[in-house]
């Protein structure tokens, strides 16, 4: 893997992990990532290859997000007045277009899949 795709991934990586809003899942596959490339950075295309993988499963469409905040679960979760912020941040999102989810661990997801030509 060329330098600046292993600096991009790695920082990429680094924010899935230090995003609240990344999924244990996430977590998990990040980590195991930064594992993989400590112990040997010539695994680095399998690494990220594993990676790419399970983060496609593990990330929210914005109307997913709005379902979730609008949801008796999102708002005990997330308080009632979050969660009223985040469903008219979704809901504004999404009628001007947007189809992911804009949280830190989902930015990062999309980053990383849309560099590695796996979304639009």
């Amino acid at each position: 893997m060329e330098q600046d795709l292993f600096a991009f991934t790695q920082q990429k990586v680094e924010d899935l992990l230090n995003a609240s809003s990344s999924s244990t899942e996430t977590i998990a596959a990040a980590q195991a990532w930064k594992d993989a490339v400590a112990a040997d950075t010539g695994a680095a295309d399998a690494a990220t290859e594993k990676l790419l993988d399970a983060i496609d499963k593990h990330h929210a469409t914005a109307e997913g997000t709005l379902a979730f905040a609008e949801s008796d679960e999102g708002k005990q979760f997330l308080g009632e007045e979050a969660a009223a912020q985040l469903a008219a941040h979704q809901r504004e999102r999404i009628a001007q277009g947007a189809k992911w989810c804009d949280c830190p661990a989902c930015t990062a997801t999309h980053e990383l899949l849309r560099k590695f030509g796996r979304e639009e």
